[in-house]
């Protein structure tokens, strides 16, 4: 672990079990235009993967492997022995997990088509909220309010502002559940907003703006595009960060948690967005390049000897 840092990072998002299938096909080859008002598909799959997922789930693995410590906020259901182990394992802290012996855990279906076109259904599980208070003496370094069950994310915020702690917005698929005043809320104390370009652009709709520099104006906007790299937006000026470039690209789900994993890393160790995105893009090519969002592994030296080849930069990552 990070012993320089006694600082926790704290991830706010879901805990998830996923079942994550490949469809050999491209979906727009299956969709007849015109006929998206009565859409009845079936798709052949040619993989299907189980395993443990879910956005706080994902970005904690990450961190683990990045030697940073990490304490999830959340709720899960009574299925939450065999992902408690799982994680306890790695290192992360699960004393602000509330458990809903009510419920089961979220748990997430995902078909990924040939071109990395995505279909998602979700259960979001319990409506419990995580258990704040027994963070109340801890140090944070940073929080990140990734998709999860929307109240806990308002209430993640809400505890963030009170707590005065410096926050990463992340709304994900949740962000078509956002309206504008919620948004409006979530975005003016965040740090960082960041999303997939699809994303953004809801935000961008939601909250009327006729251009993406405008939602996060004062501080910083990350917009990711899969392997086209990302997009940092701080001030009105765009900086483009490539990919990884590999010839063993197998699953993008959770490339985008262990891009955020990456980033926070960075910023933990205080290097500035830039060279906190270039690590984030070295990060998420390990989860491309294996199947599911929790099978991949590196280490900081391997990381680090990924960076230098890369993009030729050199980072103390200790």
């Amino acid at each position: 672990m990070n012993k320089k840092n006694k600082a926790v990072v704290v991830v706010a998002g879901s805990i998830a079990f996923d079942v994550v299938m490949n469809f050999p096909g491209r979906f727009s080859a299956h969709i007849i235009p015109g006929k998206i008002h009565d859409l009845s598909l079936s798709f052949v799959l040619n993989r299907l993967t189980p395993g443990f997922g879910g956005t706080a789930g994902n970005i904690a693995y990450n961190l683990a492997l990045l030697e940073e410590r990490s304490s999830i906020l959340t709720a899960v259901g009574a299925d939450f022995l065999s992902y408690r182990k799982h994680l306890s394992d790695m290192g992360v802290d699960l004393k602000a997990v509330t458990v809903d012996d009510k419920n089961t855990c979220a748990s997430a279906f995902i078909i990924t088509d040939s071109a990395d076109n995505q279909i998602s259904g979700f259960y979001p599980g319990s409506e419990a909220l995580a258990k704040f208070k027994v963070l109340d003496k801890t140090e944070i370094s940073y929080l990140i309010i990734s998709p999860d069950n929307k109240k806990r994310m308002m209430a993640a915020q809400k505890w963030a502002k009170k707590r005065k702690i410096k926050y990463i917005f992340d709304p994900g698929q949740q962000v078509v559940n956002f309206n504008q005043e919620e948004l409006e809320l979530m975005i003016s104390g965040a740090e960082i907003v960041i999303g997939n370009d699809y994303e953004i652009e809801i935000i961008k709709q939601t909250l009327k703006l006729k251009s993406v520099n405008l939602i996060n104006s004062a501080k910083s906007l990350i917009i990711t595009k899969g392997s086209q790299g990302s997009e940092i937006v701080t001030q009105g000026k765009h900086t483009l960060i490539p990919a990884v470039n590999t010839d063993k690209a197998l699953d993008p789900t959770g490339a985008g948690d262990a891009y955020r994993a990456g980033l926070i890393k960075g910023l933990s160790l205080n290097l500035d967005l830039k060279q906190a995105a270039y690590l984030a893009s070295a990060v998420a090519v390990y989860a491309v390049e294996k199947k599911g969002t929790q099978n991949h592994k590196f280490t900081l030296n391997t990381l680090r000897k990924r960076l230098k080849s890369n993009f030729n930069i050199s980072l103390e990552l200790t």
